[in-house]
């Protein structure tokens, strides 16, 4: 990532073989609202998985490898799915997670209900999993502190909730919750449609912009 850079940035993404059979373009838009280093947001439909890389201009020849999985190898939930319900920790019932939210200096007010409860409303819905006091990556609190302020602009036209990914303070025992969506990384959203579609998902790092934009769209919908 770069201090600066273009508004967006061209790329494509091609089979990471001694082929390199190119597949599709891509443009890259800058995200920086409310983050310190800029990223660069790609998103690409490929045809098979497979092993492929992420190309730009002039870059090292070979670009930034990475894998698609067969949906039948994929333990978390994936787009098109019904998201699981599972009974998170709530501000009145911790479930054994201590501290049930570790956003500072106060625990974030995404915490009202369970998710089995809020996908029994019938409302769209933004679930987050993420650990703002032991995030690696330094993204969980910037990305917490985004969908509070979206919770905040959109009211109750969608239900947010929020799960930590350990169950105690020490961050030795990954909370329940994790374990139920079987992913492997944080932070991490998901949107679902009234009736629990997953629809969308952010990972890892999200700006401002990028959130606002999701949310607006899962309101259209």
């Amino acid at each position: 990532m770069l201090d600066n850079g273009p508004a967006t940035l061209a790329g494509w993404v091609e089979t990471d073989d001694d082929a390199r059979t190119r597949i599709t373009d891509v443009t890259g838009i800058r995200r920086r609202e409310g983050i310190s280093t800029p990223y660069w947001e790609m998103r690409a439909t490929l045809p098979a998985d497979g092993s492929y890389a992420l190309r730009v201009e002039g870059d090292d020849g070979y670009g930034a490898s990475f894998k698609v999985y067969s949906p039948a190898d994929v333990v978390s939930p994936l787009t098109g799915d019904e998201l699981p319900p599972f009974d998170t920790p709530t501000a009145d019932d911790h479930r054994g997670v201590e501290p049930y939210c570790t956003l500072s200096p106060d625990p974030c007010p995404l915490h009202t209900m369970t998710l089995t409860e809020a996908l029994a409303l019938g409302k769209p819905l933004a679930y987050m999993v993420g650990t703002p006091a032991h995030c690696q990556t330094g993204t969980c609190t910037p990305g917490l502190l985004f969908l509070i302020n979206e919770h905040d602009r959109v009211g109750d036209k969608i239900v947010m909730v929020h799960a930590d990914v350990y169950a105690d303070n020490a961050a030795t025992e990954v909370a329940p919750a994790v374990n139920a969506l079987g992913v492997q990384y944080e932070p991490i959203i998901y949107f679902c449609t009234a009736d629990g579609t997953i629809v969308d998902r952010l990972d890892a790092v999200w700006d401002s912009s990028e959130l606002t934009e999701r949310i607006d769209a899962l309101l259209a919908m």
